[in-house]
Protein backbone atom coordinates (compact mmCIF):
# COMPACT_ATOMS: atom_id res chain seq x y z
CA UNK A 1 0.00 0.00 0.00
CA UNK A 2 2.71 2.41 0.67
CA UNK A 3 5.04 1.48 -1.90
CA UNK A 4 2.02 1.87 -4.60
CA UNK A 5 1.47 5.45 -2.92
CA UNK A 6 4.83 6.71 -3.28
CA UNK A 7 6.99 5.64 -0.60
CA UNK A 8 10.62 5.29 -1.92
CA UNK A 9 11.31 2.43 0.54
CA UNK A 10 9.62 0.00 2.76
CA UNK A 11 11.08 -0.91 6.20
CA UNK A 12 9.81 -3.99 8.04
CA UNK A 13 11.01 -3.73 11.46
CA UNK A 14 10.43 -6.46 14.14
CA UNK A 15 11.06 -4.38 17.87
CA UNK A 16 10.10 -7.48 19.63
CA UNK A 17 12.35 -9.97 18.51
CA UNK A 18 15.43 -9.00 19.78
CA UNK A 19 14.15 -9.44 23.09
CA UNK A 20 11.81 -12.23 23.21
CA UNK A 21 15.01 -13.80 21.40
CA UNK A 22 13.09 -14.63 17.86
CA UNK A 23 14.58 -15.39 14.34
CA UNK A 24 13.05 -12.82 12.08
CA UNK A 25 9.90 -13.98 10.27
CA UNK A 26 10.97 -15.40 6.82
CA UNK A 27 7.81 -16.15 5.36
CA UNK A 28 6.84 -12.08 5.99
CA UNK A 29 9.69 -11.20 4.92
CA UNK A 30 9.06 -13.24 1.63
CA UNK A 31 5.85 -11.89 1.26
CA UNK A 32 6.09 -8.43 1.71
CA UNK A 33 9.37 -8.51 -1.15
CA UNK A 34 6.82 -10.53 -3.59
CA UNK A 35 4.60 -7.19 -4.07
CA UNK A 36 7.30 -4.69 -3.76
CA UNK A 37 9.35 -2.57 -6.71
CA UNK A 38 10.92 -0.34 -4.07
CA UNK A 39 13.92 -1.59 -1.53
CA UNK A 40 12.97 -3.53 1.12
CA UNK A 41 14.99 -2.65 4.34
CA UNK A 42 14.32 -5.68 6.92
CA UNK A 43 15.00 -5.64 10.53
CA UNK A 44 14.89 -7.53 14.00
CA UNK A 45 16.60 -10.68 15.49
CA UNK A 46 19.25 -10.65 12.89
CA UNK A 47 22.23 -12.17 15.02
CA UNK A 48 24.65 -13.74 12.67
CA UNK A 49 25.78 -13.63 9.43
CA UNK A 50 24.36 -16.84 8.28
CA UNK A 51 20.95 -15.26 9.43
CA UNK A 52 21.86 -11.97 7.10
CA UNK A 53 22.02 -14.20 3.95
CA UNK A 54 19.01 -16.28 4.71
CA UNK A 55 17.04 -12.53 4.83
CA UNK A 56 18.57 -11.47 2.02
CA UNK A 57 18.23 -14.69 0.16
CA UNK A 58 14.46 -14.08 1.04
CA UNK A 59 14.01 -10.92 -0.88
CA UNK A 60 15.55 -8.30 1.49
CA UNK A 61 17.55 -5.65 -0.33
CA UNK A 62 19.00 -4.20 3.15
CA UNK A 63 19.23 -5.54 6.79
CA UNK A 64 18.91 -3.57 9.83
CA UNK A 65 21.12 -4.75 12.84
CA UNK A 66 21.30 -3.76 16.44
CA UNK A 67 21.30 -5.20 19.38
CA UNK A 68 24.04 -8.00 17.96
CA UNK A 69 25.89 -5.04 16.64
CA UNK A 70 26.26 -3.75 20.08
CA UNK A 71 27.10 -6.86 21.68
CA UNK A 72 29.62 -7.99 18.68
CA UNK A 73 30.57 -4.72 16.61
CA UNK A 74 32.75 -7.41 14.94
CA UNK A 75 29.45 -8.64 13.06
CA UNK A 76 29.33 -5.33 11.31
CA UNK A 77 32.41 -6.11 9.31
CA UNK A 78 31.79 -9.43 9.00
CA UNK A 79 28.48 -8.89 7.16
CA UNK A 80 29.79 -5.36 5.23
CA UNK A 81 32.63 -7.70 3.80
CA UNK A 82 30.27 -10.72 2.71
CA UNK A 83 27.24 -8.41 2.13
CA UNK A 84 28.51 -5.39 0.71
CA UNK A 85 28.16 -2.54 3.02
CA UNK A 86 25.11 -1.04 0.78
CA UNK A 87 23.09 -4.39 2.33
CA UNK A 88 24.05 -3.26 6.35
CA UNK A 89 21.85 -0.72 7.77
CA UNK A 90 23.05 0.05 11.65
CA UNK A 91 19.81 1.35 14.09
CA UNK A 92 21.05 3.15 16.79
CA UNK A 93 18.30 3.40 18.77
CA UNK A 94 19.40 6.54 21.27
CA UNK A 95 17.88 7.81 24.68
CA UNK A 96 19.32 11.42 25.64
CA UNK A 97 20.70 11.33 29.10
CA UNK A 98 19.29 13.69 31.84
CA UNK A 99 21.96 16.16 32.64
CA UNK A 100 22.42 17.20 36.32
CA UNK A 101 20.89 20.22 37.37
CA UNK A 102 23.78 22.02 37.93
CA UNK A 103 24.98 21.30 34.36
CA UNK A 104 21.82 21.57 32.38
CA UNK A 105 22.67 24.18 30.12
CA UNK A 106 26.71 24.31 30.08
CA UNK A 107 26.61 20.57 28.98
CA UNK A 108 25.81 19.78 25.53
CA UNK A 109 23.11 16.75 25.04
CA UNK A 110 23.99 13.50 25.59
CA UNK A 111 22.87 10.18 24.22
CA UNK A 112 23.04 6.64 24.76
CA UNK A 113 22.79 3.65 22.60
CA UNK A 114 20.07 1.14 23.73
CA UNK A 115 19.33 -2.45 22.70
CA UNK A 116 16.51 -5.07 22.89
CA UNK A 117 14.02 -2.02 21.58
CA UNK A 118 15.41 0.45 23.42
CA UNK A 119 14.92 -1.93 27.25
CA UNK A 120 18.41 -2.45 27.85
CA UNK A 121 21.60 0.57 27.83
CA UNK A 122 24.32 -0.67 25.93
CA UNK A 123 26.69 1.61 27.89
CA UNK A 124 27.77 3.18 24.63
CA UNK A 125 27.63 6.92 23.60
CA UNK A 126 25.25 6.85 20.87
CA UNK A 127 27.08 9.60 18.07
CA UNK A 128 30.24 7.79 18.92
CA UNK A 129 28.34 4.57 18.51
CA UNK A 130 26.98 5.58 15.13
CA UNK A 131 30.74 6.53 13.95
CA UNK A 132 32.40 3.60 14.74
CA UNK A 133 29.52 1.23 13.22
CA UNK A 134 30.05 3.39 10.02
CA UNK A 135 33.76 2.32 10.36
CA UNK A 136 32.90 -0.72 10.47
CA UNK A 137 31.08 -1.23 7.61
CA UNK A 138 27.74 0.21 8.16
CA UNK A 139 26.16 2.06 4.89
CA UNK A 140 23.55 3.62 6.15
CA UNK A 141 22.63 4.57 9.99
CA UNK A 142 18.87 4.50 11.11
CA UNK A 143 18.64 6.80 13.55
CA UNK A 144 15.68 6.24 15.91
CA UNK A 145 15.13 8.70 19.02
CA UNK A 146 13.20 6.39 21.60
CA UNK A 147 12.24 9.44 23.45
CA UNK A 148 10.53 10.93 20.45
CA UNK A 149 9.04 7.42 19.09
CA UNK A 150 5.44 7.58 19.34
CA UNK A 151 5.17 10.81 20.63
CA UNK A 152 4.54 13.04 17.34
CA UNK A 153 6.78 15.42 19.09
CA UNK A 154 9.19 16.04 16.20
CA UNK A 155 12.43 14.44 15.37
CA UNK A 156 15.71 15.10 17.89
CA UNK A 157 17.03 17.70 15.70
CA UNK A 158 19.75 17.83 18.23
CA UNK A 159 20.52 13.83 18.12
CA UNK A 160 20.24 14.16 14.34
CA UNK A 161 22.89 17.25 13.77
CA UNK A 162 25.38 15.55 16.20
CA UNK A 163 25.33 11.91 14.63
CA UNK A 164 24.68 13.63 10.59
CA UNK A 165 27.88 15.65 11.49
CA UNK A 166 30.23 13.26 12.79
CA UNK A 167 28.96 10.16 10.87
CA UNK A 168 30.25 9.70 6.91
CA UNK A 169 26.96 7.60 6.29
CA UNK A 170 23.79 8.75 4.88
CA UNK A 171 21.49 9.10 7.72
CA UNK A 172 17.71 7.93 8.04
CA UNK A 173 15.76 9.81 10.58
CA UNK A 174 13.35 7.77 12.52
CA UNK A 175 11.21 8.41 15.90
CA UNK A 176 8.52 11.31 16.48
CA UNK A 177 7.31 12.20 13.17
CA UNK A 178 4.14 14.09 13.85
CA UNK A 179 3.14 15.91 10.12
CA UNK A 180 4.83 17.24 6.91
CA UNK A 181 6.74 19.95 9.26
CA UNK A 182 8.86 17.17 10.92
CA UNK A 183 9.70 16.05 7.95
CA UNK A 184 10.94 18.95 6.34
CA UNK A 185 13.18 19.84 9.68
CA UNK A 186 14.87 16.17 9.98
CA UNK A 187 16.17 16.90 6.54
CA UNK A 188 16.51 20.71 6.44
CA UNK A 189 17.58 21.66 10.27
CA UNK A 190 19.07 17.84 11.65
CA UNK A 191 21.04 17.08 8.21
CA UNK A 192 19.43 13.95 7.78
CA UNK A 193 19.39 12.08 4.46
CA UNK A 194 16.13 10.59 4.64
CA UNK A 195 13.08 9.63 6.87
CA UNK A 196 11.34 7.37 7.96
CA UNK A 197 7.35 7.42 9.01
CA UNK A 198 5.49 5.50 10.73
CA UNK A 199 2.85 5.94 13.05
CA UNK A 200 1.28 9.05 11.04
CA UNK A 201 0.54 6.82 7.72
CA UNK A 202 -0.58 3.95 9.39
CA UNK A 203 -2.95 6.13 11.30
CA UNK A 204 -4.39 7.96 8.21
CA UNK A 205 -2.77 11.23 9.68
CA UNK A 206 -0.92 12.19 6.80
CA UNK A 207 -0.12 10.57 2.96
CA UNK A 208 3.37 10.00 1.42
CA UNK A 209 2.13 12.61 -1.42
CA UNK A 210 1.54 15.37 1.47
CA UNK A 211 4.91 14.75 2.70
CA UNK A 212 6.44 14.81 -0.95
CA UNK A 213 4.54 17.75 -1.65
CA UNK A 214 5.77 19.87 1.84
CA UNK A 215 9.92 18.27 1.29
CA UNK A 216 9.71 19.95 -2.54
CA UNK A 217 8.01 23.11 -1.39
CA UNK A 218 10.64 23.52 0.77
CA UNK A 219 13.58 23.16 -2.01
CA UNK A 220 14.73 19.67 -1.05
CA UNK A 221 15.93 16.95 -3.33
CA UNK A 222 12.78 14.60 -3.53
CA UNK A 223 11.42 11.60 -6.24
CA UNK A 224 8.82 12.48 -7.50
CA UNK A 225 5.43 10.40 -6.92
CA UNK A 226 4.97 9.74 -10.48
CA UNK A 227 8.52 8.80 -11.23
CA UNK A 228 7.77 6.09 -8.01
CA UNK A 229 5.00 4.16 -9.32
Amino acid sequence: RHAAAGADEIVLLDITAAPEARATALVLVRRTARGLDVPLTVGGGVRTAAEMRAVLRTGADKVAINSAALADPGLITRCSRRFGRQSVVVAVDARREPAPPEAATARPPRWQAVAAGGRRPSGRDAVAWAVQAAELGAGEILLTSIDRDGTRAGYDLELLRAVSAAADVPIVASGGAGGPADVVAAIREGGADAVLVAGILHEGHTTIATLKEALAAAGLPVRPIEAAA
